[in-house]
């Protein structure tokens, strides 16, 4: 299946580490070759990379390996594909504005019989059910506010359309509008949060250890989301099937448990 990570702070931080060893999987340590790409907020604005190589031997990877970006959101996709053509079009994170801020969207699973109909606001540029989801996601927030409401309305906004799409099957998705982000639960998804007092931590996929006491102030405070855990050394919390997560300043600041059955995960992402 392709594989999400996301980074949620309470100040910027950089994801060097965690992108060290998630980019070994886009073709190298795991099977994930069919395209990558990463967005980082930084205040209202947003950088996106994306590339329809494996990351593992993508010179736009080792350009965001090499110079470090900080930022307090997050979101990073590693692609296998079963659904929509090898193509920067059908690449995640996909980008949308809404209110006046950017909305980015990652997503891993594989929806079955998912053809929306055509929307006023959003519209899909490639083929993936993944973008399709995305646009179906906004279109039902942008339908019922003009204006951007509370984070906990968007939140329960949110939530009624996970329940409408997981009847269509895998739904892993992280999405980030910079001044949140939401992580929701199908298969596997986990989480950590790095806080004082900081310890060293080991990549499960490189042979590297970050002292994170030397790079921190007691005052940081990080959460990483990702499919898999990346490192062997730290406590990864597992979120349950129809977990709906929201990270606000490097914490879980609302949750919901999961409110449908499992999905069996028997098929490859498609996005």
């Amino acid at each position: 299946m392709c594989q999400l990570l996301g980074m949620n702070c309470n100040t910027p931080t950089d994801i060097s580490f965690s992108f060290e060893g998630f980019h070994r999987r886009g073709g190298l340590t795991d099977h994930h070759a069919d395209g990558w790409g990463i967005a980082f907020f930084e205040g209202k604005g947003c950088r996106l990379f994306i590339d329809d190589r494996p990351s593992c031997d993508s010179p736009v990877a080792e350009m965001v390996r090499r110079y470090p970006l900080k930022s307090e959101n997050v979101i990073a996709h590693i692609r296998k594909a079963t659904q929509g053509v090898v193509s920067l079009a059908n690449t995640h994170p996909f980008i949308r504005e809404m209110w006046g801020r950017y909305w980015i969207f990652a997503h891993n699973g594989n929806l079955h019989d998912f053809d929306p109909a055509p929307a006023a606001y959003f519209h899909p540029v490639g083929s993936t059910d993944s973008e399709r989801a995305f646009c179906l996601l906004l279109e039902r927030l942008r339908q019922r506010w003009s204006e951007q409401p509370s984070q906990e309305e968007v939140f329960d906004a949110i939530a009624e359309v996970v329940d409408e799409v997981t009847g269509h099957g895998i739904f892993n998705f992280i999405l980030s509008n910079g001044e949140a982000l939401f992580a929701h639960c199908s298969t596997h998804l986990h989480y950590l949060v790095r806080q004082a007092p900081f310890q060293s931590a080991h990549l499960i996929d490189e042979d590297i250890t970050v002292d994170f006491s030397t790079l921190t102030t007691p005052q940081d405070r990080i959460a990483v989301i990702a499919t898999q855990p990346l490192t062997d050394n730290e406590h990864w919390t597992r979120l349950l099937p129809g977990e709906l997560l929201m990270f606000s300043q490097g914490r879980v600041a609302l949750r919901r448990q999961g409110t449908h059955p499992p999905v069996e995960a028997s098929v490859p992402c498609p996005g």
